[in-house]
């Protein structure tokens, strides 16, 4: 029988790591969202809306959404159900948001419509366990996206204590974490989690050529469309999957040759892509909606400083981790320009798409939320960098940037949770006033502390 010092060998860390990830992350969401009534916290804003459509179809049957009245007006339920999610089209009620990420909550809407019943709460579709689960759901997710993300980088033989490291990195040195245990209604972690499988599932099309690897990437990407229609750019990264110019010509010959695989994924893809259209028919009459009326893209005046340099939201003042990662880019150009090239065109193309956007800040938010579907990436480019660092004193030195860059993060994820950074108007002076220098942390803390009491 192995000894317990035994079992925390190098080669044993990657098999901690997800579980020790998890168990913090649930300890947290339980501590934030699951006592009394912070439950009522779990569905707000935009989650409002990507939630609704499983009350409407399974409770109210009711896809114009006319029991929100009832629901936004009782006072037994979270005062955060009055968003209003909800526009006009064709004189029809109708749901803003998207179905996908419904699609993907709904063994938890079911586990917490069960609880509901068990012990007696109402079969209403929002109250205690059907929020808990939600953000149940969540964190499923998130370990769905660590799971696939960890196998995607043993593809690029990065080793298993450095594995460990990007994975803690991408929670707790990002977004992601005040994403799965402070707004877990949002549609981010979801979209991360069915990007990165899309992403693994891809690539091993690319190593293995299976006709089973295309017909999952092609469901996947149906509902990564579902979750958020911006999502469907992820495909333009396939040629930086490939590996190589030679291993995408091959791809393409493989998929080709098996042609009754390339029919059946495709045909998987529109059925998926197909319920929002048959939802809108149903709702409306037309297959097409555009319902962010008044909502839309300047492709002409792109915010693309903004959106990552700025201090309101700015992707790499919030989340510097992810601007330390670029350094994979060197190494990448190195030994790979074409992943180099098809990768750093992919981020420019995304960066220029969500910086298109009108609300390029994208309201209330930590950092720039919307990278979150694309960390995957990061976290390759990441795995590039400490792989190919030879010189140890370097290496050491990167590691430790890492790890101080994994706690400026939970200083800050710290200070948006309790209002000290704002969640929309930050600017220069308040970024500056409110940075985490050790007399404002522990200001901040008794502030907070004082606030729950």
């Amino acid at each position: 029988m192995k000894s317990f010092k035994s079992l925390f060998t190098k080669e044993n860390y990657n098999k901690f790591t997800i579980p020790l990830i998890l168990i913090i992350v649930i300890w947290v969401s339980s501590n934030l969202n699951w006592g009394n009534h912070r439950w009522e916290g779990i569905i707000k804003t935009d989650g409002n809306g990507y939630y609704a459509y499983l009350p409407a179809l399974f409770i109210y049957n009711d896809l114009n959404f006319g029991f929100f009245e009832e629901v936004s007006s009782d006072t037994t339920l979270s005062p955060n159900l009055k968003y209003d999610y909800r526009c006009i089209h064709n004189n029809n009620v109708i749901n803003k948001y998207y179905i996908g990420t419904s699609i993907a909550q709904i063994p938890f809407f079911w586990l917490g419509h069960s609880f509901n019943f068990i012990f007696g709460f109402p079969l209403d579709g929002y109250s205690v366990y059907y929020l808990i689960f939600i953000n149940i759901a969540t964190i499923f997710y998130l370990f769905v996206a660590l799971f696939f993300l960890k196998k995607i980088l043993k593809t690029y033989y990065i080793s298993e204590i450095h594995i460990s490291l990007i994975l803690i990195a991408i929670v707790f040195g990002t977004n992601v974490f005040h994403y799965t245990v402070s707004e877990p209604s949002m549609s981010h972690v979801y979209s991360f989690a069915f990007i990165t499988m899309f992403i693994y599932f891809m690539r091993m099309h690319f190593i293995s050529y299976k006709a089973l690897n295309l017909i999952i990437s092609a469901a996947l990407l149906g509902i990564i469309i579902l979750i958020r229609p911006t999502n469907a750019i992820i495909f333009l990264i396939i040629p930086f999957i490939s590996g190589s110019f030679e291993n995408l010509k091959k791809g393409i010959k493989a998929a080709i040759k098996n042609y009754k695989i390339i029919i059946t994924s495709f045909f998987i893809f529109i059925a998926i892509i197909s319920i929002q259209l048959i939802i809108y028919k149903i709702q409306t009459g037309s297959f097409w909606v555009y319902s962010y009326k008044g909502e839309g893209f300047n492709f002409t005046k792109p915010q693309i400083i903004n959106i990552l340099f700025s201090y309101r939201k700015g992707l790499f003042i919030y989340t510097p981790l992810l601007f330390v990662s670029l350094t994979g880019g060197y190494f990448l150009f190195k030994y790979s320009k074409y992943q180099f090239w098809f990768l750093f065109i992919f981020l420019f193309i995304l960066t220029y798409l969500l910086s298109s956007w009108c609300q390029w800040y994208y309201g209330g938010s930590f950092s720039s939320r919307v990278f979150i579907e694309y960390y995957a990436l990061f976290g390759i480019l990441l795995g590039i960098a400490i792989k190919n660092i030879r010189n140890k004193f370097l290496r050491k030195s990167f590691v430790t940037l890492i790890i101080i860059l994994i706690l400026f993060c939970q200083i800050q994820t710290y200070q948006y949770r309790y209002a000290h950074i704002h969640w929309s108007e930050m600017d220069k002076v308040k970024y500056w006033k409110t940075f985490p220098g050790p007399k404002k942390i522990i200001k901040n803390i008794k502030e907070s502390l004082n606030k729950e009491k």
